[in-house]
């Protein structure tokens, strides 16, 4: 799981680029993201073979939770995590 620093006057995309851990011509169905309270999604998006959430929001000093799960063409189902570090900037 990777960690990312963030200020909470920042609104930001993250997310994942899963073309490696997809098959040869498998692609992105779904995608839908759990965030902690504390967090506010603004919105998210997907392609074929990425993800993205807007975020605004966080105390400073606290760490954040976010989880992508994602559907493939193929049926399969995979979560990815980032830990949002909340640090004025």
């Amino acid at each position: 799981m990777s960690s990312i620093l963030k200020d909470p006057d920042a609104v930001l995309d993250y997310g994942f680029n899963w073309e490696d851990w997809l098959a040869d011509g498998e692609t992105i169905s779904a995608s839908s993201w759990d965030v902690e309270s504390g967090l506010t999604v603004d919105s998210s998006s997907f392609d074929d073979t990425q993800t993205v959430v807007w975020l605004s929001g966080g105390t400073v000093g606290e760490e954040y939770v976010i989880t992508n799960h994602i559907v493939t063409s193929a049926g399969r189902e995979d979560d990815r995590s980032h830990t949002i570090k909340m640090k004025e900037r």
